[in-house]
């Protein structure tokens, strides 16, 4: 029987596939942007590129199955699909917070899934908030050498702990902390939130910081103060996260402010990301990575087959989109004049 971190990890995506874990009356802002169809795009379909490259890696498709488990039985069936999938598709993949791993060597092969994706870039992540609880540069290493992972990525997560049953609640001084793991771990680190966002002040400063790359994780998605409001059973808690179901910034904010504080930095988009569309909307704002996670959820408890599925229609939507708009590859999608932004058209700047 799971206990502790792992039955945790599985009541985690039982309130995703089953819960009402969205924010209410919260969206990612990019309903706001709207494509200006080209009718002669001067395009073949054929010719149309998604390709593009993250962490020293060749990608398919900028797209990245974002972190979402590990540490349990179901989420062992969950990776390796994801894993077969991302690797067959060319998208790079990230898996669940790796501290259950370091503590317990049960449900390892949810960790251990590079043996399903030998060549895509892979991502492994740790709570930033464990740098105040006795982990460090030498444990991020280790999670890196133990998955063969080419990156970790930090997760910032601090209103999801102030719900979560036992949540880790020391943040102060992180910053710092963070800094020296980037100095010493042998990979490049990322950082991400959960679902609020990092803006473009937050994220200066941790670029500063030696971070490599910003994923902003802004609302609009999967809330987890909502989804550890499901779990608690504290019931003064749960009545507390209900202030809370609409926090958050919204992804196309983060992604504007970030981008204009940092104009070169790998930037992710995930939060909220559910069409091929949207990857279109984020790409013409300033992110290079786009990033699904309960998206791919449902599929990925059934096989790598259907996670495929659903992966072939988000690239079909993309291409549709730049199609549409007469944009042959990335960037010349990243700078279209085919898009208005909250009723402004680029055609008429």
């Amino acid at each position: 029987m799971e206990k502790g971190i792992n039955q945790r990890k599985t009541e985690h995506i039982r309130l995703c596939l089953e819960g009402d874990v969205e924010g209410v009356n919260k969206s990612t802002g990019l309903e706001g942007i709207h494509f200006l169809h080209n009718a002669l795009p001067e395009i073949d379909f054929a010719d149309i590129s998604l390709r593009t490259s993250f962490l020293g890696k060749a990608l398919q498709a900028p797209f990245l199955v974002s972190s979402m488990t590990g540490g349990s039985e179901l989420a062992t069936t969950i990776n390796q699909n994801l894993a077969r999938a991302a690797e067959q598709k060319g998208w790079a993949l990230a898996i669940g917070s790796t501290r259950a791993f370091l503590e317990s060597e049960q449900h390892k092969d949810s960790f251990l899934i590079r043996r399903q994706a030998p060549t895509v870039p892979l991502i492994v992540n740790i709570g930033a908030v464990q740098l105040n609880y006795g982990y460090g540069a030498e444990e991020c290493q280790r999670i890196i050498d133990k998955t063969e992972a080419d990156s970790i990525v930090l997760h910032l997560n601090s209103l999801q702990e102030a719900v979560q049953d036992g949540g880790d609640l020391n943040f102060k001084d992180l910053l710092p902390k963070i800094e020296q793991v980037c100095k010493q771990v042998e990979a490049p680190v990322g950082v991400k939130e959960v679902g609020f966002g990092i803006d473009g002040e937050a994220a200066k400063r941790l670029y500063d910081a030696g971070i490599s790359y910003i994923d902003v994780a802004g609302a609009g998605g999967t809330s987890w103060s909502q989804v550890e409001k499901l779990r608690s059973k504290d019931p003064l808690k749960r009545a507390a996260a209900e202030a809370f179901n609409n926090w958050g910034n919204p992804t196309k904010d983060c992604l504007v402010t970030v981008r204009s504080e940092l104009p070169e930095a790998p930037l992710v988009a995930s939060g909220g990301m559910k069409t091929g569309v949207d990857a279109a909307k984020a790409i013409t704002i300033g992110a290079d990575i786009i990033g699904y996670a309960r998206h791919l959820l449902q599929a990925a408890t059934e096989s790598a087959e259907a996670v495929v599925q659903t992966m072939d229609q988000l690239e079909l939507e993309l291409k549709m989109t730049m199609f549409g708009v007469g944009a042959a590859d990335l960037n010349e999608l990243k700078n279209t004049k085919r898009v208005s932004i909250n009723g402004k058209s680029l055609l008429d700047a």
